[in-house]
């Protein structure tokens, strides 16, 4: 299992000095500058490969962009309306891009109008560190009195939208702004927080698109691209759902172990793939990711390892994000089904063995709270998670034949 880390490239706050020093094996990264929809071009590729393989003072790093961490699709895609057909175009010529340039895994998602949602990006824990939370009746409050979109009363139990009533009498401008400022950051591509108007309007694009309708959009890509990806020998790898279920009246299709067979059955060739996130998936309680990494891990192509804490056993729930090892997710027994994976598929041969995984977020501890990073990606918080994570492969990989003596 190769350790990565995310890099969101120049403007991250955590550099390539600061990966090294982690002990990071391979870089996650994207070019997010590029608008979507448009050619990743090979001068732009080449140009993220030269940032990553130099130290500040200009030495060799020994790092190489792995996996791309992604190339988003647009809404016109998901959509299946205007420019759609030319994104397709647009996308197949990335991936070409992006293979002559030697990368063959790329994640990505296809959730509509929201990349992640949380209501918290700095809730503060009793230790003093500070993750990202969802709660579900402070999204409730968003929903209803600040969005006020229509029918979201229809959305949430009765219990629910009473305390929400009282949550949202008790807050003023400044809450209602930090919390509808949290929820509105997973929109992909914004570099300003759109007016309650934009978000409305984004949404209704939705009104009349059902989750079969948006699941038969996205089989439309996959069977254009997927065979490319194949021919290339890229790996494609969906990102479930975040949070993996309906949230703003949207469709939700990437939310369960059903919803990916679904999709590797549709479109069944290897380069149509899945990107394993523990945190994500296991912001449900019924999902099983040890078992889905047993199951499904022929087509698993890359890991994302986070861990959630779960405040109720509702599939629709509030959670916050944990240290690694603590947690609703059996974490051991992921890797250990991972690596399990990765043995079987040297023992048949298969080039693509070793499955890439990164520390996915992180606690925000010591001097991350003043480094201002991206939210949930800070240094020091992903460098004890993936020290954690190191030290659990490190266990499980042990031959039982070593033997320590005492002196």
């Amino acid at each position: 299992m190769k350790q990565t880390w995310r890099w969101f490239g120049p403007v991250d706050r955590v550099s390539i000095d600061d990966m090294l020093q982690a002990g990071v094996e391979g870089v996650v990264s994207a070019l997010h500058h590029i608008p979507v929809g448009e050619v990743w071009s090979n001068e732009e590729i080449a140009l993220r490969h030269k940032l990553i393989a130099h130290k500040a003072n200009g030495d060799p790093s020994g790092l190489k962009w792995d996996v791309v961490e992604s190339l988003p699709i647009s809404e016109d895609i998901k959509q299946q309306k205007g420019d759609w057909r030319l994104h397709i175009e647009n996308y197949k010529q990335s991936l070409r891009n992006l293979a002559a340039s030697g990368i063959e895994v790329l994640c990505y998602n296809f959730m509509p109008v929201l990349d992640w949602t949380r209501t918290d990006l700095f809730h503060r824990l009793p230790t003093g560190a500070t993750c990202m939370r969802f709660d579900f009746i402070d999204f409730a409050v968003f929903d209803l009195f600040i969005l006020k979109r229509e029918g979201a009363d229809r959305d949430f139990p009765e219990d629910i939208i009473e305390e929400a009533k009282k949550r949202f009498s008790q807050l003023d401008d400044k809450g209602c702004k930090k919390l509808s400022e949290a929820i509105i950051y997973g929109l992909p591509g914004d570099a300003e927080a759109p007016s309650m108007e934009a978000v409305r309007s984004n949404l209704a694009q939705y009104d009349k698109i059902s989750k079969q309708q948006l699941r038969s959009n996205f089989i439309a890509f996959l069977e254009e691209v997927a065979p490319v990806a194949q021919t290339l020998g890229m790996r494609l790898c969906c990102h479930p759902d975040d949070p993996p279920f309906g949230l703003l009246g949207l469709p939700r299709i990437m939310s369960t172990e059903a919803d990916y067979k679904y999709l590797m059955e549709a479109v069944d060739i290897p380069a149509n793939g899945i990107t394993l996130c523990s945190g994500s998936l296991g912001s449900r309680p019924d999902n099983d990711l040890p078992g889905m990494m047993e199951r499904l891990g022929d087509r698993v192509h890359f890991l994302h390892l986070r861990n959630v804490t779960l405040e109720s056993n509702a599939i629709k729930g509030s959670f916050y994000e944990s240290e690694h090892l603590s947690g609703h997710v059996d974490m051991i027994a992921l890797m250990d089904a991972a690596l399990k994976e990765e043995a079987r598929r040297r023992a048949i041969g298969r080039k693509d063995h070793s499955i890439p995984f990164r520390p996915d977020h992180g606690l925000d501890i010591l001097d991350d709270q003043s480094r201002e990073a991206q939210p949930g990606y800070p240094a020091i918080g992903r460098l004890k998670g993936l020290a954690e994570l190191r030290g659990v492969m490190t266990a499980l990989t042990r031959p039982e034949s070593v033997s320590f003596s005492r002196v």
